[in-house]
């Protein structure tokens, strides 16, 4: 008897303090805003393996965080702001909202002008009109470089592939006090740690025959499969965490 009287009480406290804890946060918005590596992809797992990290990035957060991914296919600063994607996202910010921009793959197109974008000129104004337009909503803007490809020389070292731009987007983070998450650093640390044939198991490399949208297998070293999304996502996370962003009070403990 006695026990149950002890028990009843601290059951009564724990759903207290998880009651006020979920009402105590505001109902907040993360918009995305990058390319294939993040976006949502569509179909099940088993219909599509593929998967951006910024569609497994809700099974971090509580549902009062809600995560709105604009990330689109083959997008680079350039065409996500003359397609009118951009207009849409700034339309939609409140106060209080939180933007990830994250470029940088497609920028890179040199032979495509309608995406490529100069690190030093255009790609940097573009970043600084992302920021400047989501503070002028009272949004709270978030620059992250690009998550690394996965390429390895003949020795096993994994090497860059994305030039100048992360630096940029780092410069561009710094200049304009914006928080920066270095998620090609991270996503580096953890490709290369796995080593060249390892780290095939976080991207999209397929068996042939192993799913029907990739009847001849597929072997992609920019991609990630949802093992991978869920690890870059982490990573993202992680860095949320270090930097003391207020979107950390919205993660799952």
């Amino acid at each position: 008897m006695q026990k149950k009287l002890f028990v009843l009480p601290l059951l009564a406290t724990l759903l207290l303090v998880a009651f006020n804890r979920q009402t105590t946060l505001p109902q907040r918005n993360l918009f995305l805003i990058g390319d294939s590596t993040m976006a949502d992809k569509p179909g099940t797992p088993e219909e599509n393996p593929e998967r951006g990290w910024g569609q497994l990035l809700p099974e971090f957060f509580e549902k009062t965080l809600t995560i709105k991914n604009h990330a689109v296919n083959g997008r680079s600063t350039r065409s996500f702001i003359d397609e009118g994607r951009w207009a849409a996202v700034l339309e939609a910010l409140q106060p209080g909202d939180f933007v990830f921009i994250q470029f940088g793959h497609n920028d890179q197109k040199e032979n495509d002008p309608k995406r490529y974008t100069n690190p030093y000129t255009a790609y940097r104004r573009n970043l600084e009109k992302y920021v400047r337009e989501s503070r002028e909503k009272g949004a709270v803007p978030v620059l992250l470089s690009s998550i690394v490809r996965r390429k390895f020389n003949e020795n096993g070292t994994l090497i860059d592939t994305h030039g100048p731009y992360p630096l940029v987007t780092r410069m561009v983070a710094k200049d304009m006090d914006v928080p920066f998450i270095d998620l090609q650093l991270k996503t580096e640390d953890f490709v290369a740690a796995l080593g060249p044939e390892a780290s095939k198991s976080v991207y999209l490399w397929l068996e042939p025959g192993t799913y029907p949208k990739y009847p001849e297998g597929k072997q992609d070293d920019t991609h990630l499969n949802p093992a991978g999304a869920r690890a870059f996502a982490g990573l993202a996370v992680e860095g949320i965490r270090e930097l003391d962003l207020p979107l950390a009070a919205y993660l799952k403990k």
